[in-house]
């Protein structure tokens, strides 16, 4: 049975027909194509599929698309602010915390939800946090050494540069 739903994805909405025993996971990939998401065990055992829907981690994968109706979603995908990586994206690239990749994503969205719910994480309450997720290349200290780091850079204000005078694209003054 198919079944007309909305809900807002990365910021953007939708208005889509899905067949109601689809997974979320499957419609994000197959219907947005929105492959950041990983389809791995497809038994919520790993957590590859991780996605965090109205500010909760949940698994894509256990989740049918239905039960997104009105809801926001945020994916891997959502993060990035055009070509600069959101923070725990770049302390992940620094920290080594993605050898092959495959599991990264969902590591980044179970971290991105714990540090929006708890942005002063002790190493306990951060494998609490990640508990949910199987790495098979790392051994998870790269990957809570990754989210201490974003904890830490995400606490910074952020600077912006100082406004000068603006000028014409010759070096003048306007």
């Amino acid at each position: 049975m198919k079944q007309e739903m909305e809900f807002t994805v990365n910021g953007e909405h939708y208005t889509v027909r899905v067949d109601t025993r689809r997974t979320l996971l499957e419609v994000l990939r197959e219907t947005l194509g929105l492959t950041g998401t990983k389809e791995m065990c497809n038994k919520g055992d790993c957590g590859g599929c991780t996605v965090i829907m109205d500010g909760k981690p949940i698994l894509s994968c256990l989740t049918l698309a239905i039960e997104a109706q009105g809801k926001e979603i945020l994916t891997i995908e959502g993060l990035a602010d055009g070509y600069t990586l959101h923070p725990i994206q770049q302390a992940f690239v620094e920290s080594g915390a993605i050898q092959c990749g495959y599991c990264t994503p969902g590591f980044i969205m179970s971290a991105k939800a714990l540090l929006d719910r708890n942005p002063h994480p002790t190493e306990d309450q951060i494998k609490e946090g990640i508990a949910n997720n199987i790495c098979r290349c790392t051994g998870y200290v790269q990957i809570v050494e990754a989210i201490q780091a974003a904890a830490r850079t995400m606490k910074r204000p952020v600077k912006r540069p100082m406004k000068g005078p603006s000028r014409k694209p010759g070096g003048g003054k306007q």
